[in-house]
């Protein structure tokens, strides 16, 4: 795995495959393994760049407040660094977030975008009460306390009834990840802006993909989405929640490879 220095941490990536450029953002509380099932067909028609969001992953730590926009620049600076002036824009959950917002600041460097289980909106105020009570509960108990009921917003119930042993394997994962780095991060996505009006100024061809049992950001979500942005299509993907790369990947990357097949990838 690469690595680049931006705002003084490092940022990991993996770079694989040829064709049009393909950045993928993975969700909180995961890495670019996320994206594990996907970068293998990905990579037969895209060159793909997947990125470990900074504080997850093998991307370095954070303390200090940073806000989506500074993770806007950390992907245009991995792909500075490579010589790639536009790419397709894919992300999960927060990497939805940061791509939404790099096609509204950045827009030369987008070709096209992939939003996957995400929101256009501002968090709302109860929502924001719910997860900085979690954090205070985080920073004195740590992270394992709390997954019995951080799972069932991050898989829908059929991956939950199914696939036992992915929910176990993503719950260890996430009992190593740097707590300071995740209330930072938890920060940044709750108060984070809202982008809905602006929706009508992205222009490239994109597609809007949700888990059909997604409760964190469920199905309504990405249908504003797919009303607001011009060149749009929806996916629907049953029986998936939020992680939906990882509860239903074929589907997924399925919708993903229409995107490339659109732009001629």
């Amino acid at each position: 795995m690469a690595s680049i220095e931006h705002e003084g941490i490092r940022i990991s990536y993996e770079d694989c495959g040829s064709g049009t450029p393909l950045v993928l953002g993975h969700s909180f509380l995961s890495s670019g393994e996320m994206w594990a099932a996907q970068v293998g067909p990905l990579a037969e028609r895209a060159r793909v760049i997947n990125v470990d969001h900074r504080g997850h992953g093998r991307s370095g730590q954070v303390e200090k407040p940073f806000t989506l926009y500074d993770m806007v620049g950390d992907f245009v600076a991995v792909l500075d660094h490579l010589g790639i002036e536009r790419a397709v824009w894919a992300g999960l959950s927060v990497g939805g977030l940061v791509a939404l917002r790099a096609a509204l600041t950045v827009p030369e460097r987008v070709s096209g975008l992939i939003l996957v289980d995400t929101h256009a909106g501002a968090e709302h105020g109860l929502t924001k009460l719910k997860y900085r009570a979690l954090g205070v509960g985080m920073r004195l108990l740590g992270m394992r306390p709390f997954l019995p009921a951080i799972v069932p917003l991050m898989f829908g119930r059929t991956t939950r009834e199914t696939k036992p042993g992915l929910v176990e394997d993503w719950s260890r994962r996430v009992a190593t990840i740097h707590m300071p780095s995740l209330l930072r991060f938890l920060d940044a996505l709750m108060t984070r802006d809202s982008v809905i009006d602006r929706l009508h100024e992205i222009e490239v061809p994109s597609v809007v993909i949700v888990g059909e049992e997604d409760v964190t950001l469920p199905p309504s979500c990405s249908s504003q989405i797919a009303a607001g942005v011009r060149d749009s299509s929806l996916v629907r993907v049953p029986g998936a929640g939020h992680l939906s790369a990882l509860e239903q990947p074929e589907a997924v990357t399925g919708a993903m490879l229409s995107l490339l097949d659109r732009l001629g990838g």
